[in-house]
């Protein structure tokens, strides 16, 4: 299944399909004048990477895989700890540091939805270490048409 992000239109597609046959580590799927819902694929062992964003909520969903989910208000202190698996629910208040690793036997695959946006539109990320050169360089910033904060602090990365 092929999803083609086209902005703040009307979109209808099978989620648990696209997001089970994502292998980039992160596609943005739909992005909304104030959410954005992106698919993601966690390899074995690996994570998603210590962060926090301090003005975007998150909402994820595993639809396949398992692994451990820590949250806290620093990165030092992740009191939140949770082994989660197929079919459970994540919420990560704005602010919270957040981490998701794969502790299982095959890919995490799962979908977050931010808001606000967070991604550029239809941007694709076969690695972590491709997401990480992208926010580094300024190439994935979200679009000047969505709704961000008056301020904008800067993601924080363990």
């Amino acid at each position: 299944m092929t999803i083609k992000d086209i902005g703040p239109e009307p979109q209808s597609f099978d989620l648990e399909q696209a997001t089970l046959e994502n292998t980039n580590y992160r596609s943005v799927a739909w992005s909304g004048k104030y959410l954005q819902l992106t698919l993601m694929s966690i390899p074995v062992g690996e994570d998603i990477g210590l962060e926090a964003h301090p003005e975007t909520d998150q909402f994820l969903r595993l639809d396949a895989g398992r692994g451990r989910v820590q949250m806290g208000s620093t990165k030092d202190r992740l009191d939140f700890d949770q082994e989660v698996e197929d079919g459970w629910a994540v919420f990560v208040p704005a602010g919270t540091w957040h981490n998701v690793t794969n502790t299982g036997d095959e890919p995490i695959q799962l979908y977050a939805v931010y808001a606000p946006v967070h991604h550029a539109p239809g941007k694709i990320h076969a690695t972590f270490a491709d997401a990480e050169s992208d926010e580094e360089s300024g190439n994935d910033e979200p679009p000047t048409w969505s709704v961000q904060p008056t301020h904008h602090p800067a993601d924080k990365h363990a």
